[in-house]
């Protein structure tokens, strides 16, 4: 008899709280990190797990030096203390909200650039439609784990959305080369892509001293290594950086798009589509989880202005 038939067989006296406990251990990834977010000691949590694991018979957990890993039963009990935590919650909200405005938390981790610019208008007004509404709102480049980094919705720059979370496309993202208006006049300019190798690159963070660009023409596919001689996760800097002459920046358009269009930047190759980390932006979230109507309200906002913004 496998683990997971043993599983059936247990007595259906396990509580509903053992099995949503379950949920919290797993998603913290380690003891003591659900101890924190449970406001438990992490022995309390210990031998709750254990008195759970002992109830049922089998190994739920694996225990690690750094991680906790499901077994195979205990990821079937961690579906069944999910679904237990989503109706537990929907019950919960469904009785607060009685004769109340739209209240709750959204965390919300967004791209520097792109929050600070674009999605900044977006969240004001949201926030001035629904006071009650507490945002939460990150601004940084990376979020390793929805779960253990407590966020409820990431929005991030890739071609292909990882297939353990639910992906929401926002619209397409296109980087572009460009400099002032005076480094333009001065310097000469690149006219092909291999030409950005010996020009001073501004651009976002990159790993190693190395920047893989990939450039899209028709048919044509080039991948470049080059070495900028500024980089910054902040935006607003490499765009000041661009409109004082220091190099050409290789940017998302809507980080210099007002200054394109004032005349005090200009763009280069613009036959070709440029990329960095990605070409479509993302809104991420984890699946099966329990949407509250602010969540749920604050998606569906973000989503419609995305998809009414101009390409």
């Amino acid at each position: 008899m496998t683990d997971c038939q043993k599983l059936f067989d247990t007595p259906q006296s396990v509580e509903p709280g053992a099995l949503t406990l379950l949920v919290d251990i797993i998603d913290a990834g380690n003891l003591s990190e659900a101890a924190r977010r449970l406001k438990m000691t992490r022995a309390n949590v210990s031998y709750h797990l254990g008195q759970l694991e002992r109830a049922v018979g089998l190994q739920l957990v694996r225990r690690t030096t750094r991680r906790l890993e499901p077994t195979e039963a205990g990821l079937r009990l961690y579906q069944h203390g999910l679904g237990i935590q989503n109706e537990l919650a929907a019950a919960r909200e469904s009785v607060t909200a009685l004769g109340q405005t739209l209240q709750g938390r959204v965390r919300l981790n967004a791209p520097s650039g792109y929050g600070q610019v674009v999605l900044a208008p977006w969240l004001i007004e949201f926030k001035l439609r629904y006071p009650g509404i507490v945002l939460d709102v990150m601004f940084e480049n990376r979020v390793e784990d929805l779960l253990s980094d407590e966020v409820d919705i990431a929005i991030r720059i890739m071609s292909e959305p990882p297939p353990h979370l639910v992906a929401r496309e926002m619209g397409p993202v296109r980087y572009v080369a460009c400099a002032s208006r005076a480094f333009a006049d001065q310097h000469a300019m690149p006219t092909q892509v291999e030409d950005l190798r010996s020009m001073p690159l501004l651009t976002s963070g990159v790993v190693s001293r190395q920047l893989r660009l990939s450039a899209y023409r028709d048919e044509q596919r080039q991948v470049l290594m080059l070495e900028p001689t500024l980089t910054s996760e902040n935006f607003n800097f490499l765009r000041q950086a661009v409109l004082a002459g220091i190099g050409v920046g290789i940017v998302p358009d809507y980080v210099m798009a007002d200054d394109v269009a004032c005349g005090d930047a200009v763009t280069v190759l613009d036959d070709w589509r440029l990329s960095i980390f990605g070409d479509r932006m993302f809104m991420l979230y984890m699946p099966n989880r329990h949407h509250t109507r602010a969540t749920a309200t604050f998606i569906e906002h973000v989503l419609a202005r995305a998809r009414a913004a101009p390409a």
